[in-house]
């Protein structure tokens, strides 16, 4: 009998894992997977706030160990009008990465492990166990084909948008939105790109960071209208965006050499609820969001240190059980609903509104707020919304953007 099977090995679910098994408690640790493997459509940046909570487990000079680049400069790219700078720390934290997948997340299996979890590889869940309404645990095989039944106090669903666990239970689905964008990316090398660097332009946008074994990852975002034409030709139409956008960019990748397929597609956009009686959702299990901020891991972390809380204080009997779950999906929203109204907005790519550019011109010669601003995309203040205005007001100066053909001039 374990106190926690957690079903999902990767960012959410690992960490869920080993913070348990830290506590005390004993965790079984499920995954379809073997590790090292690659994980689709994930663009692997982890923000400030996420390398910090790395830090606090004591897993962040793992990262550089790995020959891993941080990132430090940001560059937001409008055509005419050019932001640059770093965000804010978050606690001491400065600096962002971009880990490979194939990295990352073995450094999150290996320190669950180190923490006392036990890991299952190659393991695929079939079912829950149930006893009336309460899950008590799961069935599935090992490789071998070995049929097996395990019993938890509590079963986690930490298995991504296509949860196993969130479909067995009916999670219910709430502020739901279909695909926004699309994104296809690739891996290059031979390319300088000492940050991250970021292109919006009307309907569209560019992006790209370095990441391990001097490659960089570049890639280019689509509206939802434009989805089937793109995908007849992805290679035409990504260097026809970076010729308009970033001609610079365009030129170094050039120059450079495609060191993989192209990886993208799109996504719906959801919260779950995330508990019920004997189960809980992490991650993307309970609430998935468009990739365009690149907060998908940032906020697993935070979730999983959620999720945890709530379980270690049912558990040790502080609160009631479903009390304290609760108070993770409230939790869990308060933080993540602003983020996810805000990446919903933007990666519409429409044309900057009046206050929008009001908001660039005031920043292009303000340091200390133009920092601030790409605080918000690094997921440094808890409102993205409130902090947007509290920038606006402090620096506002007259002044427009007017659209052109390459971007937004000032």
């Amino acid at each position: 009998m374990y106190d926690a099977v957690v079903v999902g090995a990767r960012c959410a679910g690992s960490p869920t894992a080993m913070l348990l098994a830290r506590k005390g408690y004993r965790v079984l640790l499920l995954d379809k997977a073997t590790f090292p493997s690659a994980m689709p459509m994930s663009t692997h940046l982890i923000h400030q706030p996420g390398i910090a909570r790395l830090k606090r487990w004591g897993l962040r000079d793992r990262l550089p160990a790995s020959h891993c680049s941080p990132v430090t400069h940001y560059q937001f790219d409008l055509g005419a009008c050019t932001l640059t700078g770093c965000p804010p720390p978050a606690e001491d934290t400065t600096e962002a990465y971009a880990p490979r997948r194939t990295i990352l997340d073995k450094i999150l299996v290996e320190a669950a492990v180190e923490a006392g979890v036990e890991l299952r590889e190659a393991f695929a869940v079939q079912e829950l166990v149930r006893e009336g309404e309460q899950v008590v645990g799961i069935r599935g095989h090992t490789p071998g084909g070995s049929n097996l039944t395990e019993k938890a106090r509590i079963v986690i669903g930490a298995d991504g948008m296509h949860s196993l666990v969130a479909r067995a239970v009916h999670a219910p689905e709430y502020k739901n939105l279909p695909p926004l964008q699309e994104t296809y990316f690739a891996y290059w090398s031979g390319v300088s790109m000492k940050g991250l660097e970021f292109y919006p332009r009307a309907y569209r946008a560019a992006y790209g960071w370095p990441t391990h074994d001097n490659l960089v990852l570049v890639g280019v975002n689509w509206v939802a209208r434009d989805f089937a034409e793109v995908r007849a030709d992805i290679e035409g139409h990504f260097f026809q965006v970076l010729d308009m956008a970033a001609p610079d960019l365009a030129v170094r990748l050039r120059e450079g050499r495609r060191e993989s397929r192209w990886i993208g597609g799109s996504i719906n956009n959801y919260f779950r609820k995330p508990y019920g009686s004997g189960w809980a959702l992490v991650g993307d299990a309970g609430y998935k969001k468009d990739p365009g901020t690149a907060a998908g891991i940032t906020d697993a972390f935070r979730d999983a240190e959620l999720l945890v809380q709530a379980i270690d204080d049912g558990f040790s009997e502080r609160q009631p059980l479903v009390e304290a779950l609760a108070g993770y999906e409230r939790k869990r929203n308060e933080a993540a609903m602003p983020v996810y109204e805000f990446t919903c907005e933007i990666v519409r790519f429409e044309p900057p509104t009046l206050e929008q550019q009001h908001l660039f011109n005031a920043l292009r010669n303000n340091q200390k707020d133009t920092n601030r601003f790409f605080g918000l995309i690094a997921r440094l203040h808890p409102s993205q919304s409130s902090s947007r205005r509290r920038i606006s007001n402090g620096s506002l100066k007259e002044g427009q953007c007017d659209r052109s053909g390459r971007g937004y001039k000032v």
